[in-house]
């Protein structure tokens, strides 16, 4: 039997090899009803996820559950795992023979191609649509194939308006003429949804993006079924606001000390200046990386960047925190970021973020899709576009430190002004911090402090209980505390 996954793994496949037989499927819940099967922590995969709010690599939460890595097959022959490879995987090597503006008409017809793809369905389709750069590319090119009634979808919340981005949201939904569906959950939906969130999840990934993620897709599920999203251009074209605070100390430490670690600045100092309003909200990450120390090698000055432990021993006791075996969590994630062929900090970054973010938000996508029975497709996925957005410099797709330049460049005569503009795209934020210390107080505190978690014996549940006082800001920390309490109530107690 010859089992594979595709490119960027968005179907997942689990497989077990407990009781020296082998079983496979697409959720690790169908795993755990085989009699053979017993659900057991991976104390390594436990701290990793308290590290990255991900496992990496192959393994999971449960000791003896691997997954199927993206872009890999294996091979079974009589119920023996006969061969494990990988088929496929991102070819950095820079094509310098193209013009910035060959590649940015090359790359717009294979977006338009893909979506063309995407849109063939038999049943009504649609598009998630947050007013982002991302979806509202997908949006506006899936209308035009769209024959009748075009619908939209999106959310926010109403508790303060740096929660709320509809209003961007309705600017796309004018020009494209789609018939937009709204949705604003609130602190009891969140409570009444947590749990069963984390069921369909099998183990925790991911920030508090996943509640309002699962709140839009049952909303479209009710309108379509299949529906059309953004995601993956935050990974492919260097989206996120730390690639920006990494290439600031970069520019930094090459104007002070002279150095070009990757044989050509991408960046310099006096390019990426007029670029940093986008950092504005991001004070916090930008305090936290220049806090202890600078100027380290590259993988060292990432892993800063994606560590959300920092905070562990306000949350989790020391006896459970001194096992965390900080230089094996290192050592791992710098075997993902130093790939070979990357030669640039910027593709060491985004290439990292495709083997491991990628997966995991891809994991998210086709859970809480799957939990409301519809269907997601992701068109900017099509490797085509991955392949072509790996060959470009990265002088190009970094222009200057402007986060997705080429993909900008590529869509700019497509989309509104103001959203070709923008510089406050923040990712569905979720006033998880506001919740907390309010009308989710007691809600969060029974999870962390009540007798069972107390019982478990991970938590530090006086200093837990200091800590949910109004105006606290939690960080992540707490949100993986949550994920991880409520995780081993439904699949290990």
């Amino acid at each position: 039997m010859f089992l594979a996954r595709d490119q960027f793994g968005i179907k997942p496949l689990y497989y077990s090899t407990q009781g020296n037989s082998f079983v496979f499927g697409s959720e690790i819940k169908a795993l755990l009803k085989h009699p053979h099967i017993d659900a057991k922590v991976n104390q390594n995969s436990l701290y990793e996820y308290l590290t990255f709010q991900m496992v990496l690599n192959e393994e999971t939460l449960f000791d003896g559950i691997n997954k199927l890595e993206p872009a890999s097959y294996i091979i079974l022959r009589e119920g023996k795992l006969i061969e494990k490879e990988t088929y496929w995987t991102i070819d950095y090597t820079i094509d310098n023979s193209k013009t910035e503006k060959e590649y940015e008409d090359e790359l717009f017809e294979l977006i338009k191609d893909s979506i063309s793809i995407q849109t063939r369905s038999d049943v009504p389709f649609g598009a998630h649509l947050s007013g982002g750069l991302d979806s509202s590319i997908v949006s506006t090119l899936t209308s035009r194939h769209k024959e009748g009634v075009f619908k939209t979808f999106t959310g926010g919340f109403k508790d303060d308006k740096i929660y709320d981005e509809t209003d961007y949201a309705k600017i796309v939904s004018n020009k494209i003429g789609s018939k937009h569906y709204e949705v604003f959950p609130t602190a009891i939906d969140f409570s009444n949804t947590f749990e069963n969130l984390i069921y369909h999840m099998d183990e925790p990934a991911a920030g508090p993006g996943i509640f309002p993620q699962y709140m839009v897709s049952k909303l479209a599920s009710e309108q379509v079924k299949v529906v059309l999203g953004g995601q993956g251009g935050d990974e492919i074209f260097g989206g996120y606001a730390r690639y920006a605070v990494a290439y600031l100390e970069q520019c930094l430490k090459g104007s002070i000390f002279e150095t070009q670690e990757e044989g050509q600045h991408v960046v310099t100092l006096s390019s990426i200046i007029p670029h940093m309003a986008l950092l504005k909200q991001y004070t916090p990450m930008i305090k936290n990386q220049f806090k202890d120390g600078m100027f380290e090698p590259m993988d060292q000055r990432y892993f800063r960047l994606v560590d959300k432990s920092p905070s562990l021993n306000t949350i989790y006791n020391q006896e459970f925190l001194q096992k965390r075996k900080e230089e094996q969590l290192f050592s791992k994630f710098s075997g993902i970021f130093n790939q070979p062929n990357t030669t640039s900090y910027f593709n060491k970054m985004t290439y990292y973020d495709m083997k491991t973010l990628l997966p995991s938000l891809l994991h998210v996508e086709d859970r809480v899709s799957m939990a409301v029975s519809l269907e997601s497709r992701v068109p900017l996925l099509d490797i085509r576009i991955v392949e072509l957005a790996a060959k470009m410099p990265p002088t190009l797709k970094f222009a200057g430190g402007k986060t997705k330049y080429m993909l900008l460049k590529a869509v700019q005569n497509s989309l509104p002004k103001e959203i070709v503009e923008r510089k406050d795209k923040m990712g569905f934020p979720t006033p998880f911090n506001e919740w907390m210390a309010g009308p989710l107080r007691e809600y969060g505190l029974d999870i962390l402090t009540g007798k069972t978690a107390k019982e478990r014996g991970l938590f530090n549940t006086e200093m837990i209980e200091k800590q949910f006082q109004p105006g606290n800001k939690f960080g992540r920390s707490l949100w993986g505390a949550l994920n991880i309490e409520t995780w081993f109530r439904q699949f290990i107690d």
